[in-house]
């Protein structure tokens, strides 16, 4: 593929190089770019409170010291860096006139952002992985899942996210871009992008296709397996309080899960099929802004420890202002 890009780059030489991308955002009058400006900033400050929070939440509390609280601080934490890779340059933008983004800046977005993706991905089997164990391996459980095992798994999901993606995205970095240069989008997306390059990419295209699917069909279906043998652990438990607190405990994880897959199937499993701008604009809006919001909500209001942990920082942050 490499000698394929290089030759044609060469056949494209005297074409004008593109330096900067324009990032449409949202096409609307200024009145309601800048009302989506507050929209978003509200937003963003609530999920950067709401996961925050649960971070400090799972440090302070030692009976929140466990590997299914270990990994919801560091799905939090997750999503307070996936929103800033979008959300803070789209709130410039909105107050922008020229809405420009440069060449580096770009593919760099491009990077981090499907990296985090691709590490919440792995995250998310993690944590229902833990659940598998937790209920139908209650007896072996803090044998098999310990501190210091979850701390180096979550660390594998982490560097296995990270090192996804570079080679597809240095091939992209290597078409030339000579006019247009402008995303109809609120992010540097593959499909967008390489809409703009002078030539055609399908085998770029095609391996990115591969590459996404292969890891979210993977990886869902590690969670639907994980959770099939929960459902069947749980309703072999003959205390009816009992199948409650299993189902509490995994409900929430299960409409994290919903939420996220659904949106990211319909995105990047087939990039090719077609899906409307505008379809694309929202879809992404919400695993990438959305999504984060609400999953502190999710996680907290069906969980007692959780809440009582969050009190308690509450109050702590209470006292330190009265001092």
């Amino acid at each position: 593929m490499g000698k394929w890009v290089l030759s044609k780059v060469m056949n494209v030489s005297e074409v004008n190089t593109v330096t900067e991308f324009i990032l449409l955002t949202f096409s609307c009058s200024r009145e309601i770019q800048i009302l989506l400006f507050i929209l978003f900033s509200v937003s963003y400050i609530l999920t950067l409170m709401g996961n925050g929070a649960i971070i400090c939440a799972v440090k302070m509390s030692h009976r929140l010291q466990t590997p299914m609280y270990i990994l919801l601080a560091n799905f939090s934490f997750l999503e307070i860096c996936y929103i800033n890779t979008t959300v803070p340059n789209m709130l410039r933008n909105f107050l922008s006139e020229t809405k420009t983004i440069s060449f580096t800046a770009c593919f760099l977005q491009f990077y981090f952002f499907f990296s985090m993706g691709i590490t919440e991905t792995f995250l998310l089997p993690l944590m229902a992985f833990d659940r598998y164990l937790a209920i139908c391996r209650p007896l072996h459980y803090p044998t098999l899942m310990s501190t210091r095992l979850c701390t180096h798994l979550v660390t594998l999901c982490w560097v296995t996210g990270f090192l996804c993606y570079p080679l597809p995205i240095y091939f992209i970095t290597q078409l030339p871009f000579c006019g247009p240069n402008i995303i109809d989008h609120f992010v540097c997306d593959p499909g967008p992008i390489l809409a703009l390059s002078c030539i055609p990419a399908p085998g770029i295209e095609l391996s990115c296709s591969i590459l996404s699917s292969l890891i979210i069909f993977i990886t869902f279906f590690f969670i639907i397996w994980s959770y099939s043998l929960v459902l069947r652990a749980v309703l072999q438990v003959p205390s009816a309080a009992g199948r409650h607190k299993a189902f509490s405990t995994c409900s929430s994880h299960l409409a994290v899960v919903s939420l996220f897959y659904g949106t990211i199937m319909m995105m990047y499993v087939s990039p090719s099929s077609g899906n409307r701008v505008g379809i694309q604009k929202i879809v992404t809006l919400i695993y990438s802004t959305v999504t984060p919001l609400i999953n502190p909500l999710i996680y907290s209001l069906r969980n007692k420890d959780m809440k009582a942990a969050l009190k308690k920082v509450h109050v702590c942050t209470k006292n330190s202002q009265t001092k």
